[in-house]
């Protein structure tokens, strides 16, 4: 039998999607106190995602944001001030069906949609005159995301942030109490995150918290380990668990973030208007 055109057609199972996904509207939108630009991204004909740009300079880099599973943008507005005052703005974007944005999450259409994502940033940026390095960053669920933009864009992103990311897929599937056939486990790494790691080679930074009990501490390991960046960093933050490293490790957590929002080592494609 040939493969399947789509080798990760089956996370998108209505079993599996129902332990990754866990959208929410945005019935009571949450807003910063500095002002935020509202964007709707157009994904595919019909469908829309939605995503908030808090501004820093026109000059300053920009974070390309993909939260996780159980998140939503709105919950970023009141982190969205930390990045700002250190002169990053700061792009976060939910997936389909979360927040304001229309259709139905698969994992098939969340790595899609990053790709279409980063072009639309790139060319909104562009045009409204935000001349800065643009960095990809995923929390969770998100850093597979950010993988995927970073590898398929090498030359494109200026920097690549994992916070609390899974090397693993299947393993990951497991622990959120998925029920796997055989045929599933045997693709352990169906979502190639060690491989897209390696194929970046831009400034990188991954964050984890050493008592993380639904992504552990090895994945992140494996994650650095596969990195073939020159400039890669590891920041454990020895307290933290899965959902609590800003709060427990804010000060070497946003030090971190903006080191390597503001390198200069690895200077990728301008973004330009047109």
């Amino acid at each position: 039998m040939p493969d399947s055109p789509n080798p990760i057609a089956w996370m998108d199972r209505d079993d599996i999607l129902g332990v990754i996904f866990h959208p929410r509207s945005e019935d009571s939108p949450n807003r910063a106190a500095r002002p935020a630009q509202e964007l709707s991204i157009p994904v595919v004909s019909n469908v829309t995602v939605g995503a908030r740009f808090h501004a820093a300079g026109k000059e300053d880099p920009v974070i390309l944001f993909f939260h996780g599973n159980g998140e939503i943008v709105a919950d970023y507005d009141p982190i969205a001030g930390f990045y700002t005052k250190r002169k990053v703005s700061f792009l976060p974007v939910d997936y389909r069906g979360y927040g304001r944005s229309k259709g139905t999450p698969t994992v098939t259409t969340m790595l899609q949609d990053a790709g279409t994502v980063f072009e639309f940033a790139r060319g909104w940026l562009a045009r409204n005159g935000y001349t800065g390095r643009l960095l990809v960053m995923g929390r969770s669920l998100g850093s597979a995301s950010a993988l995927e933009v970073a590898s398929s864009h090498p030359d494109r992103v200026a920097g690549l942030i994992i916070d609390s990311g899974f090397a693993h897929v299947v393993p990951l599937l497991q622990r959120l109490g998925a029920e796997l056939t055989p045929e599933d486990i045997r693709h352990k790494d169906a979502l190639h995150q060690t491989d897209k790691i390696r194929s970046y080679k831009g400034p990188t930074l991954i964050i984890h918290g050493a008592m993380d009990q639904i992504i552990p501490f090895q994945d992140a390991r494996d994650l650095f380990a596969a990195s073939a960046s020159p400039s890669k960093k590891l920041l454990t933050i020895p307290d933290g668990d899965h959902n609590n490293l800003m709060l427990v490790g804010y000060n070497d957590y946003m030090a971190a973030v903006s080191n390597i929002a503001k390198q200069t080592t690895h200077q990728p494609e301008r973004i330009r208007a047109g």
